[in-house]
C-alpha cells in the first residue's frame, strides 16, 4: 500500500486520513523510536464517547484558579478572564487544548462547543471537567476531558493566556500549532517540527502491521513474524 505524501497535503486532508487510518498506539511507538518519549497527556483525559477521534492543530489555552470574578489590578470584574477572546480567535482545524487549573470545576461546556462548531474547530482537550454534557455530546464534536462535573469555573477559574506554550501536570509541553491526536486510548501531541517524519513513519508502521497481521492469520508464528518484519 502506498504511503501518503504528507508534505503535499493540506491540514484538512492530513487530519482526515490520520483519523481514518492512524491511532495513538502507532504514533507513540514511532515517537519513542525518535526519543520523543513524553508526548502523551495524562491518562485521566479521556473521550466523552469511546468512538471519538480527534486530529487538529493545538490552540493552547492557559487556565488558572481564582477566588471570585474581580481582577484587582484592573479594578474590574471579569468572569472567565479572556476565555471569550480566546474562543473567538480560533480557526478551522484548531483544537482547544487547555490546562492549568485544579480539578474543582468544569472548564468546558455547551456554549463553548457551539461556538467552536460554528468556527470549524476540530475538538477540545481539557485537563478539567466538562459540563452541559448532553449538549456537548449532541454536537458530535470530539471532546476529551477529565470527566463530567457541572460546577462552573466562573468564580473559580479563568483563562489568563492563549496561543502560548502550556504544560500538563505530567510534564508534557504543548506549543501552538503542534498536532493533537486523540482516540479511545488517550491524547498525544506531535511536535510541529517533527510532524512529517512522525506521521510518515506511522503510516509505514500501520501498513507493515497489516502485513504481519495477515501473516499471523495465515499461521506464521509470532517469533518468525517479528524476525521477518521487525514489527509487533
Amino acid at each position: 500500500m502506498k504511503i501518503p505524501d504528507i508534505k503535499n497535503m493540506n491540514d484538512k486532508e492530513l487530519f482526515e486520513i490520520m483519523k481514518k487510518e492512524l491511532y495513538t498506539g502507532v504514533l507513540t511507538d514511532v515517537m519513542d523510536t525518535l526519543n520523543l518519549i513524553h508526548q502523551f497527556l495524562p491518562s485521566y483525559i479521556q473521550p466523552l464517547e469511546r468512538d471519538m477521534v480527534l486530529a487538529g492543530r493545538a490552540f493552547t489555552v492557559q487556565e488558572a484558579d481564582v477566588t471570585g470574578v474581580k481582577i484587582c489590578a484592573e479594578n474590574r470584574e471579569k468572569p472567565f478572564g479572556i476565555m471569550f477572546e480566546a474562543l473567538d480567535s480560533m480557526k478551522e482545524n484548531d483544537v482547544y487544548i487547555c490546562t492549568g487549573g485544579t480539578p474543582r470545576y468544569a472548564c468546558f461546556g455547551g456554549l463553548m462547543a457551539t461556538r467552536m462548531i460554528k468556527l470549524g474547530v476540530a475538538g477540545a482537550v481539557v485537563s478539567g471537567f466538562t459540563r452541559d454534557t448532553k449538549e456537548v455530546l449532541s454536537l458530535k464534536m470530539p471532546t476529551f476531558t477529565r470527566g463530567c462535573y457541572a460546577q462552573d469555573q466562573g468564580i473559580r477559574g479563568r483563562v489568563i493566556d492563549y496561543n502560548c506554550p502550556i504544560e500538563f501536570d505530567n510534564g508534557v509541553l504543548v506549543n501552538p500549532q503542534d498536532i493533537v491526536f486523540g482516540d479511545i486510548d488517550g491524547v498525544l501531541v506531535i511536535p510541529k517540527e517533527h510532524e512529517v517524519e512522525i506521521i510518515t513513519k506511522a503510516f509505514e508502521k500501520v501498513y507493515g502491521e497489516n502485513e504481519v497481521r495477515d501473516a499471523i492469520k495465515n499461521g506464521m508464528s509470532v517469533v518468525d513474524a517479528f524476525e521477518k518484519y521487525g514489527i509487533m
